[in-house]
């Protein structure tokens, strides 16, 4: 049996099987079908300071290999969170990370005080309008990104800062390392990209919001080149997800440059999904003799090089 333990940002994680935030709630439904305490980690539903109903309905479509989601944050809110689900779900053993969102800088750092030395690290969704700047996301800009970083920062003093960040910009290794200048102590990526269904018949878009965030196993090369390219770009951990479904995925991500995975829309179509990736994580180990699994990361090798 391989030594699948992993350490992100002073976090000791079981192994680097994540699940991602949005996909999982806050595991209460999982752990019915198996003990989530199994799981390298937990990304919470978005948190936000009050509670929010989302966005309106249908907000949710498939398409081929893929779906595309307008949920719109729905969550109680983060004293809910901290009040009726922080405890249980630190009593399974997993790594706890608190996903969290803001419209305004001082959403993000009050949010972070709340949760700082409560949670094992907070990550941040930075794919959220900035309602003082027009409404433009703050991932999108590298000057932006690395200002919401500084100011989360400032109110996390135990805590470790995971940035999640957007594909939806010219340049992913540069907004990774504004994240870096701004004092992330790693980052994830890639959130979804942004997509759009039709109903032919109605010729209307089949998401009420128009448009929605696309994930799945058909985002895979995108999100596998994206967590390359940022790893060369910076010197703190990165964490690499889209489309993973299988051991055999999360290991290109490994070799890519990451040193965890988050699993995100997969679990929709296998629940079971996590722990038969960690199992087959482990017996890929073993049939190729890697004590330890983080000997994997940054281990790919260019063709032509």
């Amino acid at each position: 049996m391989a030594n699948l333990s992993v350490n992100l940002c002073g976090v000791e994680l079981k192994n680097p099987v994540i699940t991602a935030s949005g996909t999982f709630g806050f595991g209460r439904e999982f752990n019915e079908l198996y003990d989530i305490g199994v799981l390298g980690g937990v990304s919470t539903k978005g948190l936000t300071l009050e509670a929010r109903l989302g966005n309106p309905v249908p907000r949710i479509a498939e398409s081929r290999g893929v779906i595309l989601n307008a949920v719109g944050l729905q969550n109680p809110g983060v004293e809910y969170f901290l009040k009726k689900d922080l405890e249980w779900l630190k009593s399974t053993g997993t790594a706890v990370i608190a996903n969290v969102a803001g419209k305004t800088l001082d959403d993000y750092k009050n949010i972070c005080k709340k949760l700082d030395g409560k949670v094992d690290m907070v990550e941040l969704n930075i794919s959220c309008p900035n309602v003082k700047s027009g409404g433009m996301a703050f991932g999108i800009k590298p000057e932006t990104v690395e200002e919401v970083t500084r100011y989360a920062k400032s109110g996390l003093k135990r805590t470790p800062l995971m940035v999640k960040l957007s594909p939806n910009v010219e340049s992913i290794a540069a907004n990774a390392s504004a994240a870096e200048r701004g004092g992330a102590d790693c980052v994830s990526l890639i959130n979804t990209l942004t997509g759009m269904a039709i109903d032919i018949e109605r010729r209307r878009p089949i998401i009420a919001n128009n448009t929605g965030g696309v994930s799945g196993a058909g985002v895979k090369p995108i999100a596998v080149r994206m967590v390359y390219e940022v790893a060369q770009a910076v010197k703190i951990p990165v964490v690499g997800m889209g489309g993973i479904t299988c051991a055999e995925d999360a290991i290109e991500f490994l070799m890519a440059g990451a040193t965890a995975v988050q699993v995100g829309t997969a679990n929709f179509t296998d629940p079971l999904v996590c722990p038969k990736i960690i199992e087959g994580l482990n017996a890929w180990c073993d049939r190729h003799g890697i004590e330890n699994i983080s000997e994997l990361t940054g281990t790919l090798q260019l063709n032509g090089k």
